[in-house]
């Protein structure tokens, strides 16, 4: 590849991965919300504590419905990435991740934004393994493409980022009257409650960069030469059972099951359900709580009343603005987190094998997830946070290191196939349980407000989920080094590699 064609591969990966994570990120800032909007016509802060169990519950199982459809319909998208392309099947996935969400912004009934929440994850789980697959090929030489994935991924946390900042400024902008955009909503949408929706409309941005970029980046030329010539394998799910992939599969499927649980069961939740628990945000909750009850102690035709009736309004308005300023605020952490553990493991993965490199991380959290959930919750607030950037750090760093690993351990005709089978089975379709397992089984053993219930559920499940991970990362295979590898670049140009197909006679036999 010359320079500039290198340049815009890695820019289009780069930007790729930022956007997955944005267009995923936005419901834990958005879901309550939405929620309370679509389904009881109010903002969150004005719900019934029934209501909150509803949208408790609801956040629980959007999280899995939408993982679910992406992982059912990312394992077709990995088959379909080995058998059309990587590069095709990564435009496609792009074009609708990037529509879900504006269509998701216009919901007027729940179930379209169940609906639309699903679409926009199912181009999210196809786009990942499919930009990965692609990107590996195109950088032969071990240790270019261990840097060109690598940071590449590291900017997946930058979406996080991102989307926390673009939420925060449009509810601050909504605060004053004309400074959003005056658009056609459904019709009886709460006009003080649009940041939701307004933040569902930015997932727009992505589409038109890349697909903008993509004519000028080329497909993948090890899948491209093989089929070509004919000689590429036909992918096959069952492949991925044979006695010499079967343990490789399973290790893959359950450590990516164990690090989709411990994301979606604990710090997805942090900012949907458990901001609103915090000391801080039940005191405010509390004052809203004690103005109601003087307003329905108070008579009709006492003057007082209509001075409590706008006292309490102002209350609710201010409670809800720092709830929404908290979630943002804390998920603001956890991504900074996630980013922090992006950088040290692509520094790292160049250094250290593959299973002590996974321990590094995954050992440090079987017992802060415990701590942070069910002791530092109730804390000072800067305590909290600070916990919440290093569970961030610990879980986004395993996502980064299974992403460069799994097409290092799949020949090339089931690289999308066997990474598609890892993510989506293992951790949208079954790590991503974690989400209903918190909210209805776990979290209602537990006594207390809503909130404080599903942290002392996140509590087990991060504890739980780590060390699951730590045991079957015993079983975990080191990649295969393939004797024809190209050598090292010259240190001034660390990813100058070669075409990929200097690189094409190793492609079926495996890893490198």
């Amino acid at each position: 590849m010359s320079p500039l064609v290198r340049t815009l591969v890695l820019t289009v990966a780069a930007i790729g991965f930022l956007f997955d994570t944005y267009e995923l990120l936005m419901f834990p800032v958005i879901g309550s919300d939405a929620i309370a909007e679509l389904q009881f016509r109010k903002s969150y802060t004005a719900l019934s504590p029934s209501e909150q169990g509803f949208v408790r519950d609801w956040a629980g199982r959007m999280l899995w419905i939408s993982a679910l459809s992406g992982g059912v319909f990312g394992m077709l998208g990995g088959w379909m990435i080995d058998r059309f392309g990587r590069k095709t099947v990564m435009a496609g996935s792009i074009i609708v991740y990037s529509f879900s969400p504006v269509c998701a912004a216009f919901s007027s009934e729940f179930w379209m934004l169940v609906l639309f929440r699903s679409t926009t994850f199912i181009g999210v789980c196809v786009q990942m393994v499919a930009a990965v697959t692609w990107l590996a090929e195109l950088f032969a030489e071990k240790r270019s493409r261990e840097l060109a994935i690598g940071w590449t991924l590291a900017t997946a946390s930058l979406g996080g980022i991102l989307v926390t900042e673009a939420y925060n400024a449009i509810v601050a902008a909504a605060r004053t009257p004309g400074s959003l955009p005056n658009l056609s909503f459904p019709s009886g949408h709460l006009p003080d409650n649009v940041a939701w929706r307004f933040t569902l409309l930015t997932g727009l941005i992505p589409g038109a960069l890349i697909l903008f970029m993509l004519p000028f980046v080329p497909e993948s030329r090890l899948w491209a030469e093989k089929k070509r010539a004919g000689t590429l394998r036909r992918p096959r799910f069952r492949e991925l059972f044979a006695p010499e992939l079967r343990r490789t599969t399973i290790v893959t499927t359950v450590l990516s099951a164990c690090g989709y649980a411990a994301a979606f069961g604990a710090l997805q939740m942090t900012p949907l359900q458990i901001v609103p628990g915090l000391p801080d945000m039940a005191e405010l909750q509390r004052e809203v709580k004690a103005l109601e009850e003087r307003q329905k102690a108070t008579p009709a035709d006492n003057p007082e009343g209509a001075a409590l009736q706008d006292e309490l309004k102002a209350k609710r308005k201010a409670a809800a603005d720092a709830v929404k300023a908290r979630r943002g605020n804390i998920q603001r952490w956890q991504e900074l987190g996630g980013l922090t553990g992006r950088i040290i493991l692509a520094i790292l993965l160049i250094i250290l094998p593959s299973r002590l490199l996974l321990r590094l991380f995954l050992l440090p959290g079987v017992i802060l997830f415990p701590l942070t959930y069910a002791n530092l919750v109730t804390g000072p607030y800067v305590v909290f946070a600070t916990a919440i950037f290093f569970c961030g750090l610990l879980t986004v760093a395993q996502f980064s290191y299974l992403s460069e690993f799994l097409p290092k351990v799949f020949p090339l005709h089931l690289r999308g196939t066997g990474g598609s089978f890892a993510t989506n089975v293992g951790g949208r379709m079954i790590g991503t349980m974690a989400a209903t397992v918190n909210t209805e089984l776990l979290s209602p053993l537990f006594s207390g407000p809503n909130p404080i219930k599903v942290a002392m559920a996140a509590a087990v499940i991060g504890g739980t989920v780590y060390l699951v991970a730590l045991i079957a990362s015993i079983w975990l295979p080191e990649p295969k080094v393939e004797p024809h590898e190209p050598q090292a670049p010259p240190p001034s140009s660390p990813l100058s590699t070669g075409d990929a197909g200097t690189a094409a006679d190793t492609g079926d036999r495996g890893s490198r």
